[in-house]
């Protein structure tokens, strides 16, 4: 008998044991769905804002922070945690009323209720933040161009500017103008680690090289359009894989929900030639494109000692002498808009649809007699220096433009030694990208005024001309958009005819979901949005 009992006991134990892990595994499927996970090769330096630098730390830190604005997918500016704010006749004097329902995440650092609401000197310590030396923030660009910041009262902040700047609102969206709990972040010298923000997500765990954890925050004060509490998920989980190819057998495997841009390692299992899915992942997968503010180009010295690159028939010939709906269709899988327009990229105002360097073979030709006939070079040469993920690019244009009587070398660098050496004068010809730092066509046409020659500025090309300079200083004083567009074109069109760049494509957003990912969106910046993401269980 007591054999016997001891048998059905240990029976009822081993089957609870069953029944349990049974349920576990049943009850992590049940709520996988709640969960949203993506890879960042990459890896994540920091979850400071004042360090959201690149996408990276800027996708993670858009989950846990919010700003005192925020840019919708049209990138018009929105009220976040400003409920509404008013602009001086002047320009100079920017108003912001905060909401009064807005929460930081709970922690028990905060003492008795673990939470409090958002004041006016969060905000503007978090703003003051940036300038903080020995803090060194990429972001202090924001407020070099603040003169005073004031708190009458708890939910009023005043800006006072040196001078009127229109895109100031933009600048005030990007994630660098977090706003942060003063008395945690002066109190914790880990905040890199362990933040507390606002955002529709709250930290949860890091551990770094491996996964990194969001959970919901239940204090967001943001609701659907039918009063339901946002975020949907209940978590965001974030692996760090290297290897971009192992990213893609976790997202073929469905253990990832997420693939972001179009890389070389996977592009053609994805995608056929004309940027449409393959029948194999039809059924599976979205693709999410849209306009992305980012102008491929390839940049011209023009102070170089190299003879001839300073003419303005060898830049010319450049321009006209491939063609760039065939290097989009072939070497791009067709993503990607050909820039025949300006440096302005699509979907910002000042964007000209005007088309002005197409492929002319020919006249590209005529270009380089012209070039051999002023200066007496009969063989033209240049060097354009790339990195190794656009070779393929430079590569084509090398061979198009050879056509043309125009040999090119092509100098293949690591992307640090690019970037020290763009600043320092040293490339003729560099492939480069501009990513927009904040929404203002003002961002492109930077690189083209004369006092904003490298080191000290990102005119990389030493292009320099007195009626641009000129109207480029006159658009600060306009707050009309409509009139600082007609500027912005005016501006455009004078680096288009002087022509210190090659534009290659505007670039595009592109990212591969899994059809279970429903309300995730493209939008401009490429900011990776999740608050109003749901997820479907997957049928077995």
């Amino acid at each position: 008998m007591k054999n016997i009992k001891y048998v059905s006991v240990f029976l009822s134990v081993s089957i609870s044991c069953l029944f349990l892990t049974a349920c576990k595994e049943q009850d992590s499927e049940n709520k996988d769905h709640l969960v949203f996970r993506y890879n960042e090769h990459a890896n994540i330096t920091s979850l400071d804002p004042a360090f959201a630098k690149d996408q990276r730390n800027i996708w993670a830190c858009h989950q846990l922070f919010n700003s005192l604005v925020a840019l919708d997918d049209s990138l018009n500016v929105t009220p976040d945690i400003a409920k509404s704010w008013t602009v001086s006749n002047d320009a100079l004097t920017y108003t912001f009323t905060l909401r009064n329902d807005v929460y930081f995440h709970k922690d028990e650092r905060f003492g008795k209720d673990s939470t409090r609401i958002v004041k006016a000197e969060d905000v503007t310590y978090s703003l003051k933040r940036l300038l903080d030396n020995s803090i060194a923030s990429p972001g202090r660009f924001v407020m070099q161009n603040v003169a005073q910041m004031s708190t009458p009262n708890d939910t009023t902040v005043i800006l006072r500017l040196q001078k009127p700047f229109p895109a100031f609102l933009g600048l005030l969206s990007t994630k660098y103008c977090s706003v942060l709990p003063k008395d945690i972040v002066e109190a914790d010298t880990n905040f890199r680690s362990h933040p507390i923000g606002t955002g529709p997500f709250k930290f949860k765990r890091w551990e770094e090289n491996e996964k990194l954890v969001f959970r919901k925050n239940n204090l967001f004060y943001q609701k659907d359009s039918l009063g339901n509490q946002l975020p949907y998920l209940e978590a965001v989980a974030i692996t760090f894989l290297p290897d971009k190819q192992s990213e893609f057998l976790q997202f073929a495997q469905g253990n990832i929900d997420l693939l972001n841009a179009l890389d070389p390692s996977y592009k053609d299992e994805l995608l056929s030639g004309n940027g449409t899915l393959k029948n194999a992942y039809k059924n599976e997968v979205n693709i999410l494109t849209g306009p992305f503010l980012n102008t491929e180009y390839l940049g011209i010295y023009l102070d170089s000692e190299t003879s001839g690159i300073s003419n303005l028939n060898l830049r010319k010939a450049i321009n006209f002498g491939f063609d760039r709906h065939a290097m989009i269709t072939y070497l791009r899988n067709g993503i990607g808009t050909p820039a025949e327009q300006g440096f302005i990229p699509k979907g910002l105002p000042g964007f000209s649809k005007q088309r002005y360097y197409s492929y002319q073979p020919e006249k590209a030709k005529a270009f380089i007699e012209a070039y051999k006939a002023e200066t007496g070079n009969q063989n033209p040469e240049i060097t354009i220096s790339t990195n190794a993920n656009y070779l393929d690019l430079v590569e084509y244009i090398q061979r198009e433009l050879g056509k043309t009587d125009l040999k090119v070398n092509v100098d293949v660098m690591p992307p640090s030694t690019i970037r020290q050496q763009r600043s320092a004068g040293k490339l003729d010809v560099f492939r480069a990208s501009w990513i927009a730092d904040y929404p203002d066509a003002e961002n492109y046409l930077s690189l083209y005024y004369s006092k904003n020659f490298t080191p000290n500025g990102p005119n990389y090309t030493h292009f320099k001309n007195a009626t641009f300079d000129s109207l480029y200083e006159s658009s600060f004083k306009l707050t009309d958009i409509d009139k600082r567009k007609l500027l912005y074109k005016k501006m455009d069109s004078i680096i288009l005819e002087q022509a210190p760049f090659v534009t290659l494509y505007y670039d595009q957003v592109i990212k591969f979901v899994h059809r279970n990912v429903t309300g995730l969106k493209a939008n401009p910046q490429d900011f990776l949005v999740l608050k109003r993401v749901k997820k479907t269980s997957k049928q077995r």
